[in-house]
């Protein structure tokens, strides 16, 4: 059976589950979050202090549960792409991707020639240390490589046709809270003026079938932006849920043992 992989889940628009890891990164973290039913995961360097190093090792633990992994880096950054890459990235997110060029600056730094740019390293952890000839190498690493482009700004917003059209977008991803505070309203999803920016991504998502991806904090709003167009739905993440599930526990047994 073939393994499963980032990109043949951008390839459709049935709805892909999973959750952002920001704290666990335990040698154990994907086949926990496979055996619970997720089909991606979010590993996050920009808010949790995860180096390299740390990503080097968690996409070995996502590799043996055959748990696809998209890796958002700190910034834009060609170091952070590239190497990230090299680690064995199958996805990349950066954030306040607000421009066509600040795109193709990414797709550029995570696609060999001739779609990119990036530095050549082959026989290392991203092509799982098998050789190769050089063509093969650079053929599958562009192909099995997905660019999840994380819209969180108001220029973002502004140029997200051009953005979505370019090849090598394969994800259009919406940092809500981020977007929320560029847009002048700080925390307010219910504002028209965010309302209205939510469906402009979506609509240029679906003119230029790309997928879209966003996080949600319960299940109700999974299914409401599920009902929207978004199939990359990524639930919580490992910090809140772990809280959220033992106070619940905790308040419980404490109100019953009164």
């Amino acid at each position: 059976m073939s393994e499963p992989s980032l990109k043949a889940l951008a390839s459709h628009r049935r709805v892909k589950l999973g959750t952002l890891v920001a704290e666990f990164a335990t040698p154990g973290i994907g086949h926990i979050l496979k055996s619970a039913g997720c089909d991606f995961a979010f590993f996050d360097m920009e808010h949790s202090g995860f180096s390299l190093e740390t990503v080097k090792s968690a996409i070995r633990y996502f590799e043996a549960a055959d748990l696809p992994v998209m890796v958002r880096v700190p910034s834009q950054d060609y170091h952070f792409l590239a190497r990230a890459m090299d680690m064995g990235a199958e996805g990349l997110i950066a954030p306040m991707v607000s421009t066509v060029e600040q795109a193709q600056h990414i797709i550029s730094s995570m696609k060999y020639h001739p779609a990119g740019a990036r530095g050549v390293a082959l026989q290392i952890a991203h092509d799982r240390y098998r050789p190769g000839s050089v063509a093969d190498k650079f053929e599958a690493a562009n192909q099995r490589s997905v660019f999840i482009c994380l819209i969180e700004t108001a220029d973002g917003v502004k140029n997200i046709d051009g953005i979505a059209g370019l090849d090598g977008v394969d994800c259009l991803w919406v940092g809500h809270f981020d977007l929320s505070v560029s847009l002048g309203i700080p925390g307010d999803f219910a504002h028209p003026t965010f309302i209205a920016a939510m469906a402009k991504i979506v609509s240029a998502a679906k003119r230029h079938n790309k997928s879209l991806g966003r996080l949600v904090p319960n299940v109700q709003q999974g299914h409401e932006f599920y009902a929207q167009g978004f199939d990359f739905i990524c639930y919580s993440g490992d910090v809140w849920i772990l809280h959220d599930a033992i106070a619940d526990a905790v308040s419980k047994i404490r109100a019953g043992c009164q």
